[in-house]
């Protein structure tokens, strides 16, 4: 039997979720609730367009000759996520198994027609939960663009969906989950969407190494409003992200959504003036990167702080992943697009904060002993994201290469591996627009 999910996806410890459920069960049966049913739906919808917001953000920040590929990594994630979530990966991450998987109960989205999961159909549920499947594959891409093959990318995102993701979010949110049992605090996916994606994409970009030229060869951003586009799109869809997690139309997503708010704005400041102060200007891929920032580092804790506590989460998570950009050569891995420094790193603040803040509304366990269950939570993550990622892409690389050919990569892979360009061009080379009709 699910627990129901809006309790889950509160971290309540087990026996209040025990305890809740009991009388849940005595006094009456749950109903559903048409408005958090709409919300939910749209909610689902604002998440699923975060993806597209996506490939526009990392689209732009890519080399021209390479668009098209670094986008359809995004919208490969969106067909390949929903079909093995469908399958099997729901069912693994949210019923009934063990610490770290749940069971095949559910497999098919088998007997979910009908259900309820809190105040909303069991199937908006789990169309919403796909949507944070999706896009956690879709953040990894960031760090392989231009030169992981897009064939290989596509079989390690399957096996990392079914077997990474889905068993962290069962332990992070699942009925008997490892973490959940803990009284770990994750409102809305810091560590099963973010940490996750971040230390994978780390580990992916160390595995496959680093670009040709990197680090001698300036790759810069081709179209800086592509990047303004993509995160506006993904600060619009994050409201759904943050406040639909309260899976209902209440007081949780009420606060959710001002403490994502107040945070992103605070972290677009806080890069900037960083920008400022190391002497340089303040940017327009700064803004954009500092908002992404903000918006990470309050996934976890948006529906457990107040929004005062929310602007500190905003500016030291925009702090720590601005000086880790700035520090990336010591990692010696070619993490083309910031992903590890962006949202693992903002994703570890982000979850610290969470135990360090949940006071401000009267949530969680004492400060200390709360902090001490993060920062447990944060390191299981770490681990078992970076060692499977590892292991998953090493069985990649036997069955089809990992990196396309180095005269493929210095041309740009789009042709190589879709036979199309994003733009046309001249004998010169440089792009012109395409005239269709007129004289």
């Amino acid at each position: 039997m699910l627990m129901p999910p809006s309790l889950v996806k509160r971290g309540l410890p087990l026996l209040a979720l025990l305890t809740t459920g009991a009388a849940l069960a005595a006094d009456a049966k749950p109903v559903l609730n048409s408005g958090d049913t709409a919300w939910m739906i749209v909610a689902a919808a604002l998440v699923l367009f975060m993806t597209p917001g996506l490939a526009f953000f990392y689209g732009g920040l890519t080399r021209s000759q390479s668009v098209l590929n670094t986008m359809m990594m995004s919208f490969i994630s969106i067909g390949l996520v929903f079909v093995i979530w469908m399958l099997g990966g729901y069912s693994i991450a949210f019923t009934e198994g063990n610490k770290f998987f749940g069971g095949l109960s559910a497999f098919g989205l088998n007997g979910l027609a009908g259900q309820l999961s809190g105040t909303i159909p069991s199937y908006v549920f789990a169309a919403f939960q796909a949507m944070f499947a999706i896009i956690a594959l879709a953040l990894i891409s960031g760090a392989v663009i231009e030169r992981m093959r897009f064939g290989a990318f596509v079989l390690f995102g399957g096996l990392w969906s079914l077997l990474i993701y889905s068993p962290l979010a069962h332990m992070v949110w699942g009925p008997g989950g490892l973490l959940f049992t803990m009284g770990a605090l994750d409102f809305a996916g810091g560590t099963v969407i973010h940490i996750a994606a971040g230390v994978s994409a780390l580990v992916a970009a160390t595995v496959l190494g680093p670009r040709l030229g990197a680090g001698r060869i300036a790759h810069v951003p081709h179209n800086v409003p592509f990047v303004l586009l993509g995160a506006a799109i993904l600060w619009f869809g994050w409201i759904g992200f943050n406040a639909g997690s309260a899976l209902g139309a209440n007081q949780s997503a009420a606060l959710a959504f001002i403490t994502t708010c107040m945070a992103t704005a605070a972290a677009m400041l806080t890069w900037l003036t960083w920008e400022s102060l190391r002497g340089g200007k303040p940017t327009a891929v700064g803004a954009a990167t500092g908002l992404v920032v903000g918006l990470v580092a309050i996934t976890p804790a948006c529906g457990f702080v107040s929004p005062w506590a929310s602007l500190v989460v905003g500016m030291l998570g925009a702090t720590a992943s601005f000086w880790m950009v700035q520090l990336k050569r010591s990692l010696k891995a070619d993490d083309a697009l910031d992903v590890f420094a962006c949202h693992g790193v903002a994703g570890i603040v982000g979850a610290l904060l969470t135990g360090a803040l949940a006071w401000t509304t009267g949530q969680g366990k004492p400060v200390g002993e709360q902090f001490a269950i993060q920062a447990l939570a944060v390191l299981v993550s770490v681990v078992f994201c970076g060692l499977g990622s590892f292991i998953l892409l090493k069985l990649v690389g036997l069955v089809i290469p990992l990196r396309v050919t180095a005269s493929q990569e210095v041309g740009g892979i789009d042709i190589s591996s879709h036979s199309e360009q994003g733009y046309a061009e001249t004998e010169s080379g440089l792009s012109t627009p395409v005239m269709i009709g007129g004289d």
